[in-house]
């Protein structure tokens, strides 16, 4: 899939890490650094503006090394860029730890996975077909 990109960035456009790579990192697009103090919230710049197809949306997922390292992750995870949004791509990092976490012009700061999506129509039914499983839910699984 081709997707048009627009980089108003001091950046290389997001590209994958690896070759089995779901995700490609963004990386923040700032004139200063970010303090996140504990508990605080920023919405931080990518300089990205995408044009996906429609069906297809783009989903913003935490970098696992920051969340573990850092305790710094994204509120609203996944984040969702629909297919009509021509915006700027902006990250709201959260800082889950209790130390300040400085954010830097061209850190890798989340992933973006582009998937495609189905557009469904309600059947409003009176009884819905019956599972095994059932109304379990909230880790009723293994339990005995």
């Amino acid at each position: 899939m081709i997707v048009k990109i627009v980089n108003k960035s001091k950046h290389e456009l997001p590209k994958y890490s690896t070759e089995c790579s779901a995700g490609m990192d963004l990386r923040a697009n700032l004139e200063m650094p970010v303090v996140l103090r504990s508990l605080q919230r920023a919405l931080i710049p990518t300089g990205l503006f995408i044009e996906l197809p429609e069906g297809v949306e783009a989903q913003i997922r935490p970098r696992s090394g920051l969340a573990i390292k850092n305790g710094i992750s994204i509120l609203n995870t996944p984040g969702t860029i629909d297919a009509d949004y021509r915006g700027e791509i902006q990250i709201i990092l959260v800082n889950l730890s209790s130390e300040n976490f400085i954010v830097k012009d061209g850190e890798r700061i989340c992933q973006m996975i582009i998937t495609r999506h189905e557009k469904i129509s309600w059947n409003n039914v009176d009884v819905l077909e019956e599972t095994v499983r059932g109304s379990g839910g909230f880790g009723h699984t293994g339990k005995k």
